[in-house]
């Protein structure tokens, strides 16, 4: 095997795509990782990094294009890493995202994964503007005010002004906040003192056309002249909150959160039942594909009315408030304390007397459930992308609910969690739903049986 080095350049054929959009090729028998590059093409490319077995490449020219390669219609596309597989056609993202999958079984190989059904990735009709959450990063730079997403890989800003991929409301008000803060010279955030406005999330409702903004901070701030002037422009914005995070980490929020103006929450529509969103609550990106997604977790999980269902990583509670009216009893934990306060509000806005809602971890509520008595027929998992809890897996194989579906935004830790629940599950298909068009991500919903 030749070794390759840094700023070396080779030729390469590019057999598939990996799990992070990028292209991969083989040269003397080293893998190489090409970003940007597609499968069938013949790249002429340059070593940027060189890791014993494991090598990345940039493209210095194309030599035989893929049919299925397109201009990326973003001006941001190369700076910001946001998006990584805009360059590909539309059609064959929903089979990349298909392929993902594949490969992330047969790394991690779960019990009869190869006879596992695979189903055609759910896509969207129009894949752009489908992101109802923004957070964007605020600096200073120079006498310019930055707003937007850090470059890949890096702290250096990118001032983002028209977000292919965000919804055309958010990148606008976020736009007008640009200006504002700029207009009322509010302090940004300064990396080495700690201090300043750090981020802005602005969430849209969509079937409600509600506006959420939240401004986190380093310190407390005065927002009283840029939420008169905001409000003022956008009627939608019904809710304005301060977040403060001291923290010297990556971490976005902090633990205390103030509604400055407006009124608590916002409302929103999934399934056809309204729901309240707080400005801390976890909800999807994709309103248009979350009603896909859920009523995919609905078909896969089969209930009856007699059934006890536990919704594990509930949030607000949506998904096991769709079930609600379909079964004996819905129960869901999550660690946030405001999600779990809206989705008893909204338990009680449904006129739903069989849900109970506590916070806490998984792993610690269940066994406690269980030792009071309360026995699941179905348990739903919608964990974030590092996957389930080592102790809540274990529990799952040892409680052996006689349903379980399993929602996944993360491939690879799906992949891995299934290794341990196939020793007690029959796998029956896997439904992929593009949540996140002109990214490498995709939601899975696993319908899984007792064996």
């Amino acid at each position: 095997m030749v070794y390759l080095k840094v700023g070396q350049k080779i030729p390469l054929k590019i057999k598939k795509m990996g799990i992070n959009g990028e292209g991969i090729g083989n040269f003397k028998g080293q893998t190489v990782f090409v970003k940007g590059a597609l499968p069938k093409e013949e790249v002429y490319s340059v070593i940027t990094k060189a890791q014993g077995r494991y090598v990345e490449a940039e493209i210095v020219n194309i030599n035989k294009k893929s049919r299925q390669r397109v201009d990326p219609a973003c001006k941001y596309y190369e700076e910001c890493g946001g998006c990584q597989i805009m360059h590909l056609e539309y059609p064959a993202q929903l089979e990349f995202k298909r392929d993902i999958l594949k490969q992330s079984l047969q790394k991690f190989k779960p019990e009869g994964f190869s006879d596992y059904e695979l189903r055609p990735t759910m896509g969207m009709k129009e894949p752009w503007h489908y992101r109802n959450k923004l957070q964007f990063q605020t600096r200073q730079f120079k006498d310019k005010v930055n707003v937007g997403l850090y470059a890949e890989n890096s702290h250096r800003l990118i001032d983002i002004k028209d977000c292919l991929v965000q919804d055309q409301l958010t990148q606008s008000i976020i736009n007008t906040i640009r200006n504002l803060i700029s207009k009322y010279k509010l302090p940004l955030f300064d990396e080495r003192r700690n201090q300043g406005l750090r981020t802005v999330m602005v969430r849209h409702a969509m079937k409600s056309d509600q506006v959420q903004l939240v401004f986190i901070s380093s310190k407390n701030i005065n927002l009283d002249r840029i939420s008169k002037d905001l409000v003022a422009e956008y009627p939608q914005i019904k809710t304005i909150a301060l977040n403060i995070n001291t923290k010297k980490s990556s971490e976005i929020y902090g633990q205390h959160t103030e509604i400055i103006w407006g009124q608590e929450a916002i409302n929103e529509e999934v399934l056809g039942y309204e729901f309240s969103l707080s400005p801390r609550a976890f909800y999807q990106l994709n309103s248009m594909q979350t009603n896909v997604l859920y009523q995919e977790a609905i078909n896969a999980l089969d209930v009856s009315e007699n059934d006890n269902i536990i919704d594990a990583y509930c949030g607000v509670g949506t998904i096991g408030l769709a079930f609600a009216s379909k079964v004996k009893s819905v129960r869901g934990m999550d660690v946030i304390a405001q999600g779990i306060d809206d989705a008893k509000k909204n338990a009680e806005i449904l006129g739903f007397d069989n849900t109970h809602y506590e916070v806490g971890q998984a792993e610690d509520v269940i066994p406690k459930w269980y030792k009071e008595g309360y026995r699941a027929d179905a348990i739903i998992v919608d964990p974030p992308r590092t996957g389930l809890d080592d102790k809540l897996l274990d529990l799952i194989v040892e409680y052996k609910p006689e349903k379980m579906v399993y929602v996944s935004c993360n491939v690879s830790t799906l992949a891995r969690d299934l290794v341990k629940l196939a020793q007690v599950y029959n796998v029956e298909y896997l439904q992929s739903v593009d949540m996140f068009p002109q990214t490498a991500r995709t939601e899975c919903v696993v319908k899984l049986t007792r064996k």
